[in-house]
């Protein structure tokens, strides 16, 4: 992996957690948990779009970004259903 590709899955982890925890409602989880949510989301989404038979509607940058975005927020509501459960049992 070089510079740019780290870079690049850097910036798009940043963007698509952020704006996924956000859209779930929350305020971020701060630069590096973002990120995370993002890089998470990126595979979650991709993974996703390829089991559906779904293609990607934009190109470029902004594509992965969406399909990052859509993976992360798929992520951050499953980890809110895990805690809500985790929660009840306890």
């Amino acid at each position: 992996m070089n510079a740019t590709s780290l870079i690049t899955l850097l910036v798009v982890g940043l963007v698509a957690g952020l704006l996924a925890s956000v859209v779930v409602g929350g305020v971020g989880y701060g630069i590096l948990g973002d990120i995370l949510i993002g890089i998470i989301g990126a595979f979650l989404g991709s993974w996703l779009f390829g089991a559906l038979g779904i293609g990607v509607p934009i190109g470029g940058i902004g594509g992965t970004i969406f399909v990052a975005f859509i993976g992360a927020v798929v992520f951050l509501v499953l980890l809110r259903i895990l805690r809500r459960s985790g929660l009840q049992k306890s």
